[in-house]
């Protein structure tokens, strides 16, 4: 990956694995641009990246309303961007009939709209420099049937790895320098617990190995990258399952995590 006057851009940055991404990218030699809502959170941050020699800019933006996403790509118009990763995102977790209709609309803004608005305008731009790398974080839910008890943010995370693999075979065919791929974990040990009101039902990975092994994996140009064993396992074997069996599988799963 060149890095010479090259910026790494991060959504969702201000923890979890958005906060990894940024440490290993800036060891990598990349100047930094943070993206979230939260100023105090990405100052936080900033303040964590260890060399003062790194170069850190913050650009607070709520990617939930379109206008902010073009006015994100609008700052960035002027930057060589050689690592563009879309990693704002939330969940909830619930019965379809009782979950806030309000917040998943919200969800649907952000995990849908934001990521298919800037992965075609990072895009756009990334042909033009003749290349560049897109991550879209997706999740393990985006690779299985259906998600009962987190219906919306499956529907959300399949629509992500959907497109990201669509587009990957688009570059692939006009054997464009630009990659896209999308990280699909499956329980990570990050805040994304509270917001969306689960306990996981299986043990999480560390957000650190997570954003470290889907680095290795993008400059490896894996368009799915799944980070442990155990999910890689359940995410290919499922395909070999009656749906409708995979459903109550999940659904058996996903209902653990409700809070009592």
């Amino acid at each position: 990956m060149k890095k010479k006057n090259s910026y790494a851009v991060i959504t969702g940055a201000s923890s979890g694995i958005g906060e990894e991404f940024v440490k290993r990218l800036a060891r990598e030699g990349y100047k930094i641009i943070l993206v979230a809502r939260r100023k105090e959170r990405l100052e936080e941050t900033k303040e964590k990246l260890t060399s003062a020699e790194v170069e850190c800019e913050i650009i607070t933006a709520d990617l939930g309303q379109i206008s902010e996403c073009r006015r994100l790509m609008d700052a960035l118009s002027d930057r060589n961007i050689g690592v563009f990763i879309n990693n704002a995102g939330f969940g909830d977790c619930g019965y379809f009939e009782e979950t806030d209709v309000e917040k998943e609309l919200e969800m649907i803004d952000v995990n849908i709209k934001a990521v298919h608005i800037l992965t075609k305008l990072v895009l756009q731009k990334m042909e033009k420099q003749k290349g560049g790398y897109i991550l879209n974080v997706a999740s393990s839910a985006g690779l299985l049937p259906a998600g009962p008890f987190m219906a919306t943010y499956y529907a959300t995370k399949a629509y992500v790895a959907s497109l990201t693999r669509a587009v990957a075979e688009e570059l692939r065919q006009k054997k464009s320098n630009v990659y896209i791929g999308c990280l699909c974990p499956g329980p990570v040990d990050t805040e994304f617990n509270n917001v969306a009101n689960v306990e996981f039902a299986l043990k999480g990975i560390s957000a650190e190995f997570c954003a470290n092994y889907a680095i290795d994996q993008m400059k490896k140009r894996r368009t799915v990258i799944v980070p442990t064993a155990a999910m890689k396992f359940s995410t290919t074997g499922g395909r070999f399952m009656p749906q409708k069996l995979l459903v109550k599988c999940v659904a058996h799963q996903q209902k653990k995590k409700i809070y009592k």
